[in-house]
């Protein structure tokens, strides 16, 4: 089955055999993921603006070779009563809550703010994984992520109007060209879908600012780590990441030619040939 996001088609997979895993965070949160194929283990992290179901197309080409668990974030679970502010931190440790429950070794992916995300349970916890496969975190690095545009994204949504504080981030957080973000919204199916999970993700982005401007403490994580890029990728989202790979120790860059942030929407089968890669080069070294 197939729809339409932003003028781009986007497969959507039934995955069968699929269980569900229930973790306790530190707080007592029950912590929910799904549960699919064999193999090694990959935790998978899902980007903001939706929920763990949108790396169906990537898990799709992964499950005869890998185990693929992918956390439901807390704060994009549907209906989640979002506690604010959000904490990364406490995100950080309902990943490594839901590691524990699996056998070693654990490789950890992680996109978009679920790479801050899952780099932040690195730190917390570095033992508990062998590998980490990041794309396009974006890390306020030498600036903020959202800024002042934040704080205008949650006046509208606070007014009442999730359509324009989703507006304001795709166009002025994420950074992506006013006239594609005016494209999508026109489309009434995309607008739903966008704002959906309006109030998660700038509670996701606040969350990211809060941890401050500068990345110096993963300089001491020597987990061996592969970054994504596509390399046409709004820049500073390139850029952050450059100064993430110049910061670990261990980290090697890999570009997706002709493809941008959501690639795991347009081109999931290369997606899934990068995490292979690392697999690989973490399980066989």
């Amino acid at each position: 089955m197939s729809a339409f996001v932003g003028g781009m088609p986007v497969h959507r997979y039934r995955l069968v055999h699929m269980t569900e895993l229930l973790a306790s965070s530190d707080d007592g949160h029950p912590i929910t993921a799904l549960d699919t194929g064999s193999g090694p283990n990959l935790l998978v992290v899902h980007p903001g603006g939706a929920d763990a179901t949108s790396w169906d197309g990537v898990t799709r080409h992964l499950t005869d070779d890998f185990r693929v668990v992918r956390i439901r974030r807390r704060i994009y679970v549907p209906e989640a009563d979002i506690a604010l502010p959000h904490s990364t931190t406490v995100e950080a440790a309902d990943i490594v809550a839901v590691a524990k429950l699996l056998e070693s070794p654990v490789l950890l992916v992680g996109h978009s703010s679920g790479a801050v995300a899952a780099l932040e349970a690195a730190l917390l916890d570095p033992l508990a994984f062998a590998g980490l496969w990041l794309y396009e975190p974006p890390l306020p690095t030498k600036e903020l992520i959202a800024g002042p545009a934040g704080a205008r994204a949650r006046a509208a949504l606070d007014s009442g109007d999730p359509a324009e504080a989703m507006r304001i981030h795709l166009r002025d957080i994420v950074r992506m060209p006013a006239n594609v973000v005016d494209a999508m919204f026109a489309d009434p199916h995309v607008r739903a879908a966008c704002t959906a999970y309006a109030t998660a993700q700038i509670a996701d982005s606040e969350a990211i600012d809060a941890l401050g401007v500068g990345i110096d403490r993963f300089a001491t994580l020597e987990t061996p780590t592969t970054l994504i890029e596509g390399d046409l990728s709004p820049s500073h989202l390139r850029e952050r990441l450059a100064d993430l790979a110049a910061v670990l120790p261990n980290a090697r860059i890999t570009t997706l030619t002709g493809h941008g942030h959501i690639a795991h929407l347009t081109a999931p089968d290369a997606l899934a040939d990068t995490i292979r890669d690392m697999a690989r080069r973490v399980l066989h070294a």
